[in-house]
């Protein structure tokens, strides 16, 4: 398992068919990719996870942790998390948030988020905001 910083390009595959497959592949490129930091866990040279973070003054949002299917449960994406708050620590980042959807609420607490309880709906999708604050 090796983590490397990748394009945003790389990652649409990935966010399309494993967040958003019933949606036209357009839907999963964000308006801000080209000014965030990207970066995939590669398994065998093939890219199975992903995330992207965007940092604006001292806090970052992930945005569109995904894996592929059959690589879930093998804790992929926890590596990935970890990795991106150590990224934050570095850049000094005082708090690292994101748009969780509903149902996936207990893995984030696995790694301190607190849910602030603002949520919100997309697409037919349930969201609510998780947090920490690292410094």
């Amino acid at each position: 398992m090796e983590i490397k910083e990748i394009q945003a390009s790389e990652t649409w595959q990935i966010r399309h068919e494993v967040m958003w497959p019933d949606h036209p592949f357009e839907f999963v490129k964000l308006e801000e990719d080209n000014s965030g930091f990207h970066f995939g866990i590669f398994e065998n040279d093939k890219l199975v996870s992903i995330v992207s973070c965007f940092i604006e003054g001292q806090e970052m949002q992930f945005r569109k942790l995904a894996t592929l299917a059959e690589y879930q449960g093998k804790g992929i994406a926890s590596h990935l998390l970890k990795y991106i708050l150590k990224f934050a620590k570095e850049k000094n980042i005082n708090k690292v948030w994101c748009n969780a959807r509903s149902n996936k609420k207990s893995f984030y607490e696995k790694f301190g988020m607190k849910d602030t309880f603002k949520t919100f709906s997309k697409a037919e999708q349930e969201f609510t905001i998780m947090e920490i604050v690292l410094f």
